[in-house]
């Protein structure tokens, strides 16, 4: 029997396997690298992408203890250890134009006013002044410039309280207690003729006339009358463009007014009768005090 000769083909080589490629892999890893970067960094240091009485922190407890209670403001309290625990000091002096200079030192603690409504760190966050428990204003550093005017729209008060907050706005707490520190407001003494009034520290004074300013010879607001019971307390505020002196009639009260400045000039108001208020240099009537 004839064989076939047709020849074979041949045998069709085998491919090897390729490994997949890497692309979904490196995709996993920058996705699970952002996510681990992320996290450490929003645990690293103040965010300002939470909001503000929520963060991270305040969730997971790592700060301090979150309490229940507030520091009687509205802000929860944030307690952590006495050792090193943040603290303050607060001093106050007053400013030779208006109001008063406030200096706080601190411990365990900086401002961050960059980071305020974020996340809380320990040793960071702002301060916030309080006259007898109503607020005033809130603080980003060690000195503040507090003006008298602010004192008086919150109604007066002596007791000044400097109290440390986190950036998420919970109040820095020890013991259940929050952390600040008091101290008196002394009120701007008066400019006085002899050194004896100097000396006397200047009472709280029980009327406060609004600011008369003397500029080009005008008087603003117009000369008026006030009444004051007898025995009161009054506080006068003046302004003039240039320099003069102010006198109060029937008291031989007087003070000198520096041009530009503001100058207080309090006084017991422990004489019946109509007196005048001038300055002697431009003859200028200023305001009438009837005190009954």
């Amino acid at each position: 029997m004839k064989r076939s000769t047709t020849p074979s083909l041949p045998a069709r080589p085998v491919r090897p396997v390729r490994a997949p490629r890497p692309v979904l892999a490196a995709v996993t890893v920058l996705t699970a690298g952002a996510l681990v970067f992320g996290a450490s960094a929003c645990g690293g240091r103040a965010t300002t992408h939470h909001k503000p009485g929520t963060s991270h922190e305040q969730a997971g407890g790592s700060v301090g203890r979150l309490l229940a209670t507030d520091d009687g403001s509205g802000n929860r309290l944030r307690q952590v250890e006495t050792e090193g625990a943040p603290s303050v000091t607060v001093a106050v002096r007053p400013d030779s134009e208006d109001g008063w200079n406030v200096h706080l030192s601190v411990r365990n603690f900086r401002f961050t006013p960059d980071s305020v409504g974020g996340a809380a760190l320990l040793g960071r966050g702002h301060a916030r002044l309080f006259l007898d428990g109503h607020p005033l204003a809130r603080v980003y550093g060690s000195w503040y410039h507090l003006p008298a005017s602010l004192v008086r729209a919150a109604g007066g008060g002596t007791g000044l309280t400097a109290r440390l907050y986190a950036d998420d706005h919970t109040a820095w707490a020890v013991n259940a207690t929050p952390v600040q520190a008091t101290t008196s407001l002394a009120m701007p003494s008066a400019t006085a003729t002899s050194p004896e009034e100097r000396r006397t520290a200047t009472p709280r004074p029980d009327t406060t006339l609004d600011i008369i300013v003397v500029s080009h010879g005008r008087v603003s607001p117009d000369p008026g009358r006030t009444e004051i019971e007898k025995g009161r307390i009054v506080e006068l505020r003046v302004r003039s463009d240039r320099a003069d002196t102010l006198h109060v009639h029937g008291y031989d009260k007087e003070a000198r007014l520096p041009a530009g400045k503001t100058v207080t000039l309090t006084f017991t108001a422990d004489r019946s009768g109509l007196f005048e208020v001038e300055t002697h240099e431009s003859d200028l009537l200023l305001t009438q005090l009837v005190v009954r």
